[in-house]
């Protein structure tokens, strides 16, 4: 029995070092609570209040596709989210290509990038809108978003993508159920990879701040949707 223990004790200890690109933490109940990857140990703020950075953004795509991020929820690259190592997870930043002016707000829900001088990690739909696929690798600045701070897209509207299929009836199916609960919900075509695709979306608001809310709510029920901007 001391020896079981024992083994049980040490496979604890390994398990850390053989941690993936996002450092899943989703076993760790205490987001804030210091983790340790490739020998580095890291300090979650508490706080993202007044947080900007200067640094060097990447991006990372299909290979992690619907896998499971550090938030606990699986990775989709067509969403507007990001890797960042210390910043809450669920924090909202903006973030700005210093190359093109472009710009892309994205929410932390995953750990990275584990690489000398980047500080963001980008899905793929984030690093397309400014312009990062091609290159890879930009000069970027970080900005949290917090209420009365930043402006951003004022003449948006603001939905939360539920889904997306490959056959109209399907989406419509779903659009006849959300309804039932829901006052508008739409239907958008949209090509991805060249394929046709029918996204079904439940409208927000025009307002940013009351969209994130607003969305962060709906996740609960619908885990794999997400916020977008029409």
């Amino acid at each position: 029995m001391r020896f079981f223990l024992l083994a049980i004790s040490l496979l604890i200890l390994i398990l850390p070092s053989c941690a993936s690109r996002s450092a899943s933490l989703q076993r760790v109940p205490n987001k804030l609570k210091p983790y340790t990857v490739n020998g580095k140990t890291y300090y979650p703020l508490p706080d993202a209040k007044g947080y900007e950075e200067i640094c060097y953004a990447s991006w990372y795509g299909p290979n992690f596709h619907r896998k499971l991020t550090a938030s606990g929820e699986p990775y989709n690259m067509y969403a507007y989210t990001a890797a960042h190592k210390i910043l809450p997870l669920g924090t909202y930043v903006l973030v700005t290509n210093l190359e093109n002016g472009k710009q892309v707000v994205v929410r932390i829900n995953d750990r990275g990038p584990f690489v000398k001088n980047r500080c963001i990690d980008l899905s793929y739909a984030a690093a397309k809108k400014i312009g990062l696929i091609k290159k890879g690798v930009a000069k970027v600045k970080l900005q949290a978003v917090t209420s009365g701070e930043i402006r951003i897209d004022p003449h948006k509207h603001y939905y939360f993508q539920v889904e997306a299929f490959s056959k109209f009836k399907k989406a419509l199916n779903l659009k006849l159920k959300l309804e039932e609960k829901f006052w508008r919900v739409e239907i958008k075509p949209a090509k991805i990879k060249g394929r046709l695709f029918y996204k079904v979306l439940i409208y927000l608001t025009d307002n940013f701040y009351q969209a994130v809310k607003l969305a962060e709510e709906l996740k609960k029920e619908f885990k794999e949707g997400f916020l977008v901007a029409e």
